[in-house]
């Protein structure tokens, strides 16, 4: 199934969609894309508002902003990314669950990417409407679409059966 459709399906069904995205085989190659694509769409979504930031302070051009948001989102956080998941895995090994460490990538990486969409909304509401209520209200349900996409992911691997022992 496609990726775009993937996304729209895991607002349904997170767990299906997590367990498709697994897969029988392990393609940390898929993990890493699945990563990189969530971090570049969430420093895409930054632009509205860092154009906004620039416009009102002239304190930082907006290419000191955006070469700081890259660096952020596409340096720093796949790294942060990777030792939560590898935080997570040892968690569900030292209470005795049989899921792997790529399983904990791939439930992590993917809410990222399927939580996305709603990232680009909060920015673009930040660009254009500034700071505001819908702005927060926006803000707080892409965090809880993440949160939910991933919590049933963890939930999902923590029920895989020992055969998927690394």
């Amino acid at each position: 199934m496609s990726l775009a459709l993937d996304i729209v399906r895991t607002y349904r069904a997170p767990r299906e969609v997590l367990r498709h995205r697994i897969g029988a085989t392990e393609r940390e190659d898929r993990a890493l894309a699945m990563l990189m694509g969530a971090c570049f769409l969430i420093f895409v979504a930054q632009w509205p508002r860092l154009s906004r930031e620039a416009f009102i302070d002239d304190a930082a051009p907006l290419n000191a902003l955006m070469a700081g948001a890259l660096f952020g989102w596409v340096v720093v956080a796949p790294l942060f990314f990777y030792t939560l998941a590898l935080l997570v895995h040892w968690i569900l090994q030292a209470v005795g669950r049989k899921s792997t460490g790529y399983m904990s990538r791939v439930a992590l990486f993917w809410s990222l990417l399927a939580a996305a969409p709603m990232w680009l909304l909060a920015g673009l509401m930040a660009g254009f409407v500034g700071p505001s209520p819908g702005t927060s209200l926006v803000g707080v349900v892409a965090l809880g679409a993440f949160v939910v996409f991933w919590a049933s992911g963890v939930i999902e691997i923590a029920k895989q059966p020992a055969s998927r022992q690394e």
